[in-house]
C-alpha cells in the first residue's frame, strides 16, 4: 500500500473521533486536520490542508507553538492546559498532547491531539464562585447551608461510637485527619462535625471531591489563578485561599491525580501557595481533612497515594464502619430517616411492620447509610397520607432487594452449588406430589426429559 493510500486512511478515520488532530509533516505543511480540530478553531479544512502551518496561524511561532516546537526541537508536550481564541473570538481551553514522530533519527511529523474542555473550564470557575458565596457572612447569603455536628450522627453500635469519640478529640486540635470508609458510611457529616465543633468553627469549611475534574483544572481550582500566566487567566483565588483560617475537605484523595499530589504536599510542609502562573508566595493556614472510599493499604499498595503525602494527611486516622457491621443501628436509623421524610412528604408514619424490619436488618447495604436512607425515602414517598405502619406493599421499588435478602438468608453458610441444588430438590418434589408421583407428566411440567427426571429422583433419594 502506497504513503497516499495510508495517509488518506488515516485521515478518514480521524474524521469520527471526538478529539481535535492536526498533523504536519516534516516542512511544516498541515497533512491531516479532522473535523474536531475544525469545529474547535472554527477553521475550514481547505483553509489548512496542505498549506504551510505558518502561514495559516500567523501569531504562532516555534515559542508559543507546540506543533512548531516538536517540530524543530523535537519536544514533546503531554496534556498541556491552553486558553486561547478561536477565530471567532471566543476563548477556548484544551489539554494538548504533542509527540514528534521520529524515524531513522528524523522527525517526519508531529501530531497534536487537542480534548476541548471549555465546558470543564466554566464549570470550575462556577464552582470556586459558588465556593466563594459559600464562605461569606449569612447575612448576606438568602439561604443558609445546612451544617452539620456530631448530634446530627445518629448510632450507637460500639464500633461506630468509638470513632466518633476518637473525631471528638480531633476536633479539638488542627492536626490533618485521614478518613476511611465505604462509599455512603458518612465521612463528611464527621468531617463538618470536626470543623464545626472545633476551634475553626467560625471560618469557612470548603468540601472539594478530588475525582471530579482532571489535574489541569483540579489545580487552578486548588490554587488559583493568575492573571498573565497563560492566555485567558484572570486573579482568582483558589480554594485554599478560600478555606483560609478553617478547614478544606479533600473527598476521594484517593483519585487526585498523582502529579498534583506532590504540589500539595509541597503546600503542606511550607504553609503556602502560589496561582497558577503566579510569582509570588501567598501563606495559608488550612486543616486538611481528607478521605478515601479505598482503604489505605490498598491506595498504598497500588500507587494511588504518594507514601509522604499519606504520611502528612495520616495524623488522626478515622475508620468509619460500613452499616452491615454496626446492625444494630440500622432500625434506629431507619426510624430517623421515616421522621424526616415524614416532614417533607407531609406524612404521618410512625414505625414499620415487623416483616420490614426482619427484612431491613438481613440487608447486607452495599450502599451503607445512604442507601438506608434512599430506601425509607422510597417507602415513605409510597404511602397513602392516612397510613401510619411502613409494610412490604410500600417498598414495590424494592423487590429484588428484598429477594436478595431472602436468598441469602435462606443460603445461610452454604455455597451456591449446595443452595441451587437444594432448590431443585425441593421443586421436584412439589411438582411429583401435584402430579400424584406421575413421572412423565411431573417430567413435561418441568420441561425436561423423563430420563433426566428419573436421574434426578435417584441422585437425591426421592421416593415415589
Amino acid at each position: 500500500m502506497k504513503a497516499k493510500e495510508y495517509l488518506s486512511i488515516m485521515q478518514n478515520i480521524l474524521q469520527h473521533i471526538d478529539e481535535g488532530v492536526h498533523v504536519l509533516d516534516k516542512n511544516g505543511n498541515t497533512i491531516i486536520y479532522n473535523e474536531a480540530m475544525s469545529k474547535l478553531e472554527k477553521m475550514e479544512s481547505k483553509d489548512v490542508i496542505k498549506k504551510p502551518f505558518g502561514e495559516v496561524f500567523k501569531n504562532l511561532n516555534s515559542e508559543n507553538s507546540t506543533l512548531l516546537k516538536a517540530l524543530k526541537f523535537r519536544e514533546a508536550t503531554i496534556n498541556l492546559k491552553q486558553d486561547y481564541l478561536n477565530k471567532d473570538g471566543k476563548e477556548i481551553t484544551t489539554i494538548n498532547t504533542t509527540l514528534p514522530i521520529i524515524i531513522n533519527d528524523e522527525v517526519i511529523a508531529v501530531v497534536e491531539v487537542a480534548k476541548n474542555i471549555t465546558q470543564m473550564t466554566e464549570m470550575s470557575h462556577t464552582i470556586l464562585k459558588l465556593q466563594n458565596e459559600i464562605g461569606k457572612p449569612e447575612t448576606t447569603k438568602s439561604k443558609k447551608i445546612k451544617k452539620y455536628y456530631f448530634n446530627n450522627i445518629v448510632g450507637s453500635s460500639g464500633n461506630f461510637t468509638e470513632v466518633i469519640d476518637r473525631a471528638k478529640k480531633a476536633s479539638k486540635n488542627s492536626a490533618s485527619v485521614f478518613i476511611f470508609g465505604e462509599t455512603g458510611t458518612g465521612k463528611e457529616l464527621i468531617a463538618q462535625s470536626i470543623h464545626y465543633e472545633g476551634p475553626r468553627k467560625d471560618k469557612p469549611f470548603i468540601a472539594q471531591n478530588c475525582a471530579a475534574l482532571p489535574e489541569s483544572l483540579l489545580e487552578g481550582l486548588l490554587f488559583g489563578t493568575s492573571k498573565g500566566g497563560f492566555t485567558g487567566a484572570v486573579d482568582r483565588a483558589g480554594l485554599f485561599e478560600q478555606a483560609n483560617g478553617g478547614t478544606l475537605l479533600l473527598d476521594e484523595i484517593n483519585s487526585m491525580p498523582y502529579e498534583l499530589q506532590a504540589k500539595l504536599l509541597r503546600v503542606l510542609q511550607e504553609n503556602y501557595i502560589r496561582r497558577v502562573g503566579g510569582t509570588s508566595d501567598i501563606p495559608i493556614d488550612v486543616r486538611i481533612i481528607s478521605t478515601s472510599n479505598e482503604s489505605p493499604d490498598v491506595i498504598l499498595k497500588e500507587g494511588k497515594i504518594r507514601k509522604d503525602l499519606y504520611y502528612r494527611l495520616n495524623v488522626i486516622q478515622l475508620n468509619v464502619p460500613p452499616l452491615r457491621y454496626r446492625r444494630d443501628d440500622i432500625l434506629m436509623l431507619a426510624n430517623m430517616f421515616i421522621h424526616k421524610y415524614n416532614d417533607r412528604f407531609n406524612k404521618e408514619v410512625l414505625s414499620m411492620s415487623k416483616d420490614v424490619q426482619d427484612s431491613l436488618l438481613k440487608y447486607d447495604y452495599p450502599g451503607n447509610v445512604r442507601e438506608l436512607e434512599n430506601i425509607i425515602m422510597s417507602a415513605i414517598s409510597m404511602a397513602d397520607d392516612d397510613e401510619i405502619i411502613l409494610n412490604n406493599n410500600h417498598f414495590t421499588s424494592l423487590d429484588s432487594d428484598r429477594e436478595h435478602i431472602n436468598i441469602q438468608h435462606q443460603m445461610g453458610t452454604a455455597g451456591i452449588d449446595e443452595y441451587l441444588e437444594g432448590l431443585e430438590e425441593r421443586i421436584i418434589k412439589k411438582t411429583l406430589e401435584n402430579y400424584n408421583y406421575n413421572i412423565t407428566r411431573s417430567a413435561e411440567a418441568l420441561k425436561i426429559k423423563r430420563q433426566t427426571l428419573q436421574h434426578k429422583i435417584k441422585k437425591y433419594n426421592i421416593r415415589c
